[in-house]
This record gives C-alpha cells, structure tokens and sequence, in this order.
C-alpha cells in the first residue's frame, strides 16, 4: 500500500494526541507502548519509526498537552472583554465537567503528582509548561487590570489545579462539587471577580 506524503507525519500527530490523552488519564507509568500502537490501528514493531523511546513520546505528549490545554483556554476567552474570560476559564477549570474529564483536562492538575518519580526530561518538560501557563496568567490578569498580577498568578494556578485534583479523589461526588464551588468563589473573590458575569454563558 502506498501512503501519502504527509502520512507519516499525520500518523505521528495522532499517536502524539492519543497518548497525551492516556498520559493525563492514567499517568506516564501507565503509558503503555503495545496498547497506544494498537488503539492507533499499527504494529508495535512501527513505533521506532516515529520516536526515538518511550521518554520522547511522554516528553512529545506532555508538550502536546500543554498546547492543548493552551489552544482551549483561548477559545473559551474568543468574543469576551479579559475580566469576563476570566470568569468563564475559572467556572470551566473548577467544574465537574473537567473534574470527570481527566483525559482531555489540564496536565498540571493530572500529573503533578507524578513527577517526582520520572525522568529529568519529563520534568523539565513539565516546568516549561507551567512557567508559560504562569506567564499566560500574567498577561491575562494584567489586561483584567488585576492588582499583583505577577504575585497572583502562580498561587492563583497552584489553587485550581490542587482543588480539581483533590475533587478527583473524593468518592461522595456532592462534597467534590461543594469543594469546586468554594474554590470557585474564593479565587473570584481574591481577583475581585465576584461581580462579573459571564453573559456569554459557559462553554462547558
């Protein structure tokens, strides 16, 4: 069978979304070679033709993640003043939506707790991330004309991401939500938010 020119690199993009969603599932020691090839529809054998091991598909897939997570977070602000998108990111990040999301949600509230067993790279990956989510926060709050925004924005983020993780080990579902929306509010209220709306609704 003769494949297109792009196909290698279609088939690289693919395996690189499927295991960003399996890595932010179920974590990067989960990340099964054999079962991410088959789900792709290939042979195990074909893997070596698109990474070098298993460390550069996790590293590949974390990055993916991130610019995933990136790409949706400016969708959800697209058509709405920097205070309102604001609002909407902070109901949609502390919802029960991205709570029982895991595998398309964000990578920092899905691994933080992985990290300190993996590799130097995976880490490093990881930091490089947060720090331009970090910065994006900064941005984003300086345009809300957000006093302290490069005090705010890395506790604002520590914030939201431990309250979606910890909601993810809560068994009695109506405690999670309880947990979300208090945090909900409480990062409103520090970013003096309470009073904006989003009157574009939610993009949940």
């Amino acid at each position: 069978m003769r494949y297109s020119e792009t196909h290698k690199a279609e088939t690289h993009t693919k395996l690189v979304k499927l295991a960003g969603r399996v890595l932010r599932e179920k974590g990067p020691d989960k990340l099964a070679v054999a079962d991410l090839m088959a789900a792709a529809g290939l042979t195990h054998g074909g893997f070596y033709a698109h990474f070098k091991s298993k460390d550069a598909l996790l590293e590949e897939a974390l990055q993916g993640a991130f610019e995933d997570a990136r790409q949706r977070r400016s969708a959800s602000a697209a058509g709405l003043l920097p205070r309102q998108a604001l609002v909407r990111y902070i109901d949609s990040y502390l919802s029960p939506a991205h709570r029982d999301r895991q595998a398309t949600g964000c990578p920092v509230a899905a691994l933080n707790s992985d990290l300190p067993r993996q590799s130097r790279k995976f880490r490093t990956a990881f930091d490089a991330g947060v720090t331009l989510l970090v910065a994006d926060f900064e941005d984003w709050f300086k345009a809300a004309g957000i006093a302290d925004a490069d005090g705010l924005a890395a506790s604002v983020l520590a914030a939201m991401a431990g309250a979606v993780a910890v909601s993810r080990g809560i068994a009695d579902k109506r405690l999670s939500d309880a947990l979300l929306a208090a945090t909900r509010d409480t990062i409103k209220m520090r970013l003096d938010l309470l009073d904006v709306s989003d009157s574009q609704g939610s993009n949940q």
